[in-house]
């Protein structure tokens, strides 16, 4: 009973962290206005308080050792290497969209719909773009006003075509080099990018496919679309760029300090800023990354101390209790993730919360550790996409001005995806 005790102590600053961010998120009616750093800060406030004894349960630690063994889980190399990545990809956004190269993406993928196929070449064009620029929210950003101008000249459902962005969207950001749900998956598992999408597009294509048919299939009736937008070619090379050379398996860092610098000389030269304006723009994506560098440090610290304190052998063991093999492995992985992003509303947060666990079960059942990353980045975003207050479905209701619950009925590629990844795990190909 004793050690029962101390191995729930162990794995209590997880609960802490969940229940404080979902009682306060619930009190103010709003899973948004509760900052997450705050919630992870009282978490490791909490972890570094029950941590008591040193790791053979001799001497008792001081103040000093508990935040030492905090600041090596915070410190690790892999979370480390995450956080430069985020900080480049948030200067790569920002100097990208600085020069106009989001609009010329647009430009271009609205200008080659095929006519009488809007919602299948709408579809298209989200996944193309959301694999570009990294972010489902900057997709549903920049295509939902688009969209929905392109309903009212159509006479299409304004929620239909909303979810249609919305889908599209969240394939990017499950795929793209560049998301921050990707650099969180692959760094959790120790895998490279490329071999991760190798393990992710076999899931993800075919649930593409099937959903742009059905669109296909629905929007059979809807009339040729006209666009006669000019498109500035040359702007939208950083992003091909980024994703050819990503691809070639050139190293994240080096791609994006090479899409960056792509973007400073094509904003140069095009007039769109000087040095300045230039550094000026990667200061600011920068620091738009600011939070999220906050949470992965303090998820990093929380769950060292929590692993030093053996909670994770305590989850561990719990979770295989019942496993008989790899299947039930990679399941349990998937429902880890999906309750995470179901408390947290947040699939970047779910995946470095979930990850250090999904490592360990993955390597006591020798899982694949790319097949791992795709489903820790899979399941994850197949939540996100479903639950109405989420930022990617409040930012597409907000923008179209309707209901969240009005778009996720129309909502077809997260259902796809999940059904596809299922299948996956039980014939055994992840």
């Amino acid at each position: 009973m004793l050690v029962d005790k101390k191995s729930w102590l162990a794995v209590s600053p997880l609960l802490v962290f969940l229940v404080v961010y979902l009682l306060l998120s619930v009190l103010a009616g709003d899973f948004y206005k509760v900052p997450v750093t705050a919630a992870f800060l009282v978490a490791s406030a909490y972890a570094i308080l029950i941590t008591h004894s040193s790791e053979d349960g001799g001497s008792r630690l001081d103040m000093d050792g508990r935040i030492a063994i905090f600041s090596r889980g915070a410190g690790d190399g892999n979370v480390l290497l995450m956080i430069w990545i985020f900080v480049l990809a948030g200067a790569f956004a920002a100097t990208a969209k600085e020069i106009g190269a989001i609009d010329a993406t647009v430009a271009m993928t609205l200008k080659i719909l095929p006519a009488r196929f809007l919602y299948a070449g709408l579809f298209l064009a989200a996944c193309f773009i959301s694999m570009a620029i990294g972010t489902s929210v900057g997709t549903i950003v920049a295509l939902v006003p688009v969209a929905t101008g392109l309903a009212q000249e159509v006479g299409a459902g304004v929620p239909l075509v909303t979810a249609i962005v919305v889908g599209g969207a969240f394939f990017g950001d499950n795929l793209s080099f560049i998301s921050d749900t990707t650099v969180a998956a692959t760094r959790s598992q120790g895998v490279e990018m490329r071999d991760k999408f190798r393990a992710n597009i076999r899931i993800a294509a075919p649930a593409a496919i099937v959903v742009a048919l059905l669109y296909l299939w629905i929007g059979r009736g809807v009339g040729p679309v006209l666009t006669d937008v000019p498109v500035d070619w040359v702007k939208i090379i950083p992003y091909l760029l980024v994703i050819g050379l990503a691809l070639a398996g050139l190293n994240v860092v080096a791609v994006l300090a090479l899409g960056i610098l792509a973007c400073g000389i094509i904003g140069i030269c095009c007039g769109n800023f000087g040095f300045v304006g230039w550094m000026a723009s990667a200061g600011s994506g920068i620091a738009g990354m600011g939070e999220l560098i906050i949470v992965t440090l303090l998820a990093g610290g929380m769950l060292g101390l929590v692993r030093y304190n053996g909670g994770m052998d305590f989850i561990i063991r719990n979770l295989t209790r019942r496993i008989s093999g790899p299947r039930g492995a990679s399941l349990s992985i998937a429902g880890l993730v999906c309750l995470v992003n179901l408390c947290t509303a947040n699939n970047t947060i779910a995946i470095i919360t979930a990850g250090p666990l999904a490592k360990d079960i993955a390597d006591k059942y020798k899982l694949d550790p790319s097949r791992t990353a795709s489903i820790l980045d899979t399941f994850s975003c197949l939540v996100q996409g479903l639950i109405p207050y989420g930022a990617q479905m409040l930012m597409a209701s907000g923008l179209a001005g309707v209901s969240a619950a009005a778009i996720i009925g129309h909502l077809y590629y997260p259902f796809a995806l999940g059904l596809f990844s299922l299948a996956a795990i039980f014939l055994r190909r992840y």
